[in-house]
């Protein structure tokens, strides 16, 4: 028999503030994404360059038509000599950048979408293929909030680098090159030195800032997280009038998110002030050297204006650099953590080279199965028992002895800390979790069901069902009657998990589900319990004949329910501390007769009540 040694602990979540980690690290896990359209990037960048070739051209051509122009008031004759050549030209480098702009977008948009679509989808699966330790510890609101600001990180990114931040380089290093070629070098050192002033100043007060930026997310996310936890637990909010404590509770998240939000806009003001003093000054120093050379006879009226131009295309994208900038700080963070959840453990995987699980007969074992949630926390203790196959076996107990974790450690939800589960003697965590759980079906003791149809949560159990199977199922479990007899029908909507049917006629949809499934192995979690005694009677014979043949696991509070099962195995903190048949238990008097009695004692005195 092998055993294996107790897993070590692992954080299956990253903490709430993840050590930082360079920007450069986010960006080269985006790169694979985009390489896939890499020609599509290379046709997108070479639009852009066109169109800022084209912009470029717009204040040069101006330059021109101004120094063409030698026109005198009331002289009609000299409208014959307007260039038009010039003015036609003018018209289409205009017409040409917006053309060639809108190409690039047009171009690019495949790609945007496509890695937003792969990026989110992988993310996705991750979290599905996570262990249900991480789902249970997970906030819901926070972590949606998380993905949704991811995945707008995608296109938020792509957009101002290739839409803003790489054409203004584009169009900087141009303008730089045609005044110091055209002009005398010191135009092209001010502006030079302008932009780097400019670019250190939004740099520098930006990192400064992103701190309250990304505080300021945090409580975003929070106070998301208690709305949603909220909002989902309706009903016990309605059953202890707590309304005003939730609104109270709320309200705490979004005065803690106002403060910080001020925060953020007062820095954002002071960022915004600095970069505007340094445009002013540039544009001051590179028009007074220009009207200096016009006043010299060096330059013309037409280099003056193209100048003036120059400054104020440049100048006009620089002026939202600012914002660009923390857009883009704020979205890397926002990618990464997306991208960290990618990263995180998982507790539960498939072996290397693992096999598809191969059921002939069905049989289950428990070979000295030990587990703890926690470490300081044990709950089984050194567990053995088989379920034949075709046979029914059922555990009882009282709460806490460990009877539900035998179904989460048979569906693979967690791996035993030391002995082994198998099925027809293959080791569950030597095969593939996809081929073992459609091996097992399960009709839970907390039924949820998805915000869709009657027929869509029943035919869940087998995508692609006709109607035809998801009534014959519903008719096995009990339920058709109460659907038929809804104005919908099978397409009556169920509600946010299930919530518009009652407990009852939510277990009889969870039993339909499984039903339809059909697997070789079934494990009952107190699948009767929110049924009164007349469907319990009714929905019990139904699960005795859907159980027919296949091997079984209920796990049962009630004792009435597993009077027939092969098999009746008591656990008590843990430990296997009886077994037998029904009537062979009853005659050993022990722990499982004792709870018998008082059951029955207590249905006997609601009897005479």
């Amino acid at each position: 028999m092998r055993r294996t040694s107790a897993a070590p602990t692992v954080p299956t979540e990253p903490p709430t503030r993840a050590t930082p980690r360079s920007d450069w690290v986010t960006l080269r896990k985006l790169l694979p994404y985009l390489w896939q359209y890499r020609w599509r990037v290379g046709l997108a960048l070479a639009f852009m360059v066109a169109a800022k070739g084209a912009n470029v051209g717009v204040p040069v051509l101006l330059k021109y038509l101004v120094d063409a122009l030698s026109i005198k008031p009331g002289d009609a004759a000299a409208l014959l000599v307007v260039p038009v050549g010039l003015l036609v030209a003018y018209a289409g480098l205009r017409l040409c950048t917006s053309l060639f702009t809108e190409l690039r977008e047009l171009i690019f948009a495949k790609a945007t979408e496509g890695a937003a679509r792969s990026i989110s989808l992988q993310v996705f699966r991750h979290l599905h293929a996570l262990s249900l330790r991480f789902h249970l510890e997970r906030q819901t609101g926070g972590m949606t909030r998380d993905i949704e600001r991811g995945t707008r990180a995608v296109h938020s990114l792509i957009s101002y680098s290739l839409y803003s931040i790489v054409p203004t380089l584009i169009e900087m290093a141009m303008v730089l090159t045609l005044l110091a070629w055209k002009f005398d070098a010191l135009f092209a050192w001010i502006t030079g030195a302008a932009l780097l002033v400019y670019i250190a100043f939004t740099v520098t007060v930006t990192e400064w800032r992103t701190k309250f930026r990304r505080h300021m997310n945090e409580l975003d996310s929070v106070a998301h997280t208690h709305a949603i936890d909220s909002l989902l637990n309706y009903e016990t909010v309605k059953y202890f009038n707590n309304e005003d404590f939730e609104a109270k509770r709320y309200d705490d998240s979004l005065e803690k998110l106002r403060r910080a939000a001020l925060k953020s806009q007062s820095t954002l003001s002071l960022l915004n002030t600095g970069q505007q003093l340094v445009i002013a000054a540039a544009l001051v120093a590179m028009l007074w050297r220009a009207t200096q050379g016009v006043v010299d006879g060096r330059l013309t009226l037409g280099d003056l204006v193209m100048i003036n131009a120059f400054m104020i295309q440049l100048y006009i994208p620089l002026n939202f650099l600012g914002v660009l900038y923390r857009e883009i700080k704020q979205n890397l963070t926002d990618l990464d953590k997306m991208f960290r959840m990618l990263e995180t453990h998982r507790e539960v995987d498939d072996a290397p080279g693992a096999s598809a699980l191969q059921v002939s007969e069905g049989a289950v074992r428990f070979e000295n199965v030990s587990f703890a949630y926690e470490p300081a926390r044990p709950i089984l203790h050194s567990l053995s028992f088989e379920i034949p196959a075709g046979k029914t076996v059922a555990v009882v107990g009282p709460s806490g002895a460990g009877k539900s974790t035998l179904a989460r450690l048979l569906f693979r939800f967690y791996d035993v800390g030391s002995g082994r589960i198998t099925i027809d003697g293959q080791d569950i965590r030597q095969v593939t979790q996809a081929s073992l759980r459609q091996a097992i079906g399960i009709v839970p003791q907390d039924t949820v069901l998805f915000n869709d149809t009657v027929e869509y949560n029943i035919a869940y159990g087998q995508p692609g069902a006709s109607r035809e199977q998801v009534e014959a199922a519903a008719k096995a479990s009990h339920i058709h009657a109460f659907i038929a007899g809804t104005p919908k029908g099978y397409d009556t909507m169920v509600g946010e998990r299930g919530l518009k049917l009652s407990g009852g006629e939510k277990q009889r949809v969870a039993i339909a589900r499984t039903l339809l499934k059909n697997p070789p192995i079934l494990i009952f979690d107190e699948a009767t319990s929110a049924l009164d005694s007349a469907n319990e009677r009714a929905i019990q014979a139904e699960l005795k004949s859907a159980a027919l043949g296949k091997t079984a696991l209920v796990i049962a509070h009630r004792l009435s329910t597993v009077v027939d099962a092969h098999q009746i195995i008591v656990l008590d903190g843990g430990r296997l501390v009886e077994r037998g048949s029904h009537a062979e238990l009853l005659a050993h008097d022990g722990r499982y007769a004792e709870m018998w009695r008082l059951q029955q004692s207590g249905k006997a005195d609601a009897a005479h009540a």
